[in-house]
């Protein structure tokens, strides 16, 4: 079984308010529509509808993670974008999610894909449990029985075959993909929802979203650690650019950039906390542009990458490893720039430093070393 989930968000949501169309909109840290497309990591090929002036936009936040698509005049043509990208490969079964419902449980994914066993189509809702009225000009005109109706969630799931033949088939736009399903003589089995599946559609509905994101947090706390170390040489000059300050010295730090090797250690430890390599992965010194640049870019770069994957520094401690220059003097302010590029308290930031007894490359002073050591924590 080969699964592939199509997520929809080329919508422009102007009922959530101004500004952003909700799925580009901040939550917890980071886009809508970034949560969204990770609940579903690991679970198949993930194609991402945007609308056209999206693209770009789309882009950079998924880069390779997904395909993207662009949307079409309504939301039954976004999808059949989406679908017929897939015809030919060896999908078997897809899900089709709305871009604003975020906190999906892997659990209801699951619950949709293993109904397809026996069903061409499944999709997650929730029992009505209000009381139903109906309203003329203001005033309650009667009432509706709520017995067999449910609240639709996505995503809905469906045999790929099906439905892009129900899609083909189908005149205009549809509420949703069951719609378009029962019109082409499909049976789509009903499975458990979850109150947590909610779609972001009012401004007040990223209050709620934030609110479980807390909840889930809270009861798995996503604490991590990262280590960083580097190394540069000494040459000749009159100065040395450490944690982003400049310390006269009889020599100066040979590098591919301005070589400040405690931002250089720290920075690798930010990146190796989230599982992103180190700053040779994200600036290859071979590519020119990088040459001689200020290391204040990759700190800055791997700090707001922390935020935008949804860590904010709990904590990061700088040791300086050389005989001389002296530090000391210099730690206080050293600590306050580089809380200031990461935009993090000072008070949370340590730089302090060490020799090595007159042994070693750095005890001859051929030059300095540096380690450190962040904490990532989840919000």
């Amino acid at each position: 079984m080969s699964v592939a989930v199509i997520i929809v968000a080329a919508g422009r949501g102007t009922r959530a308010g101004e500004g952003l169309p909700k799925q580009w909109r901040d939550l917890a840290g980071r886009p809508v529509l970034a949560h969204t497309v990770e609940a579903f990591a690991g679970l198949g090929r993930v194609i991402v509808v945007l609308h056209p002036d999206d693209m770009i936009r789309g882009l950079e936040l998924l880069g390779g993670s997904a395909t993207l698509v662009a949307g079409g005049k309504s939301r039954a043509e976004s999808v059949q974008n989406a679908l017929e990208t897939l015809e030919g490969s060896d999908v078997t079964r897809v899900l089709i999610h709305d871009g604003a419902r975020p906190l999906i449980p892997q659990t209801v994914q699951q619950a949709v894909l293993h109904a397809l066993d026996t069903h061409p189509g499944a999709a997650p809702a929730l029992p009505v449990t209000d009381a139903l009225w109906r309203g003329e000009n203001g005033l309650v005109a009667g009432t509706q029985d709520r017995n067999g109706l449910f609240r639709a969630q996505t995503p809905q799931g469906f045999r790929f075959p099906e439905i892009l033949a129900a899609h083909r088939a189908y005149p205009g736009d549809a509420a949703d993909d069951v719609e378009v399903a029962r019109a082409a003589g499909l049976a789509v089995a009903i499975v458990p929802g979850h109150e947590d599946n909610l779609k972001i559609t009012y401004a007040e509905d990223f209050h709620r979203a934030e609110a479980i994101l807390r909840e889930r947090k809270g009861s798995r706390m996503d604490v991590r650690l990262g280590n960083g170390y580097d190394v540069h040489a000494f040459t000749e000059g009159d100065h040395v650019i450490l944690c982003g300050v400049k310390v006269p010295h009889t020599k100066a730090l040979l590098g591919h950039s301005d070589a400040d090797v405690g931002m250089h250690a720290l920075t690798d430890a930010i990146y190796g906390a989230m599982a992103e390599g180190d700053i040779g992965r994200h600036f290859p010194p071979s590519d020119p542009q990088w040459k001689g640049a200020a290391s204040w870019i990759f700190l800055e770069h791997a700090a707001n990458l922390a935020r935008e994957k949804g860590f904010r520094i709990g904590n990061a401690d700088v040791t300086l490893i050389c005989e001389r220059p002296k530090i000391g003097p210099h730690a206080v302010e050293m600590a306050a720039e580089l809380a200031r590029i990461m935009n993090v308290p000072a008070d949370r930031i340590s730089v302090k430093a060490t020799t090595s007894e007159r042994l070693g490359f750095t005890g001859r002073e051929e030059g300095i070393a540096s380690i450190a050591t962040v904490t990532l924590i989840g919000v």
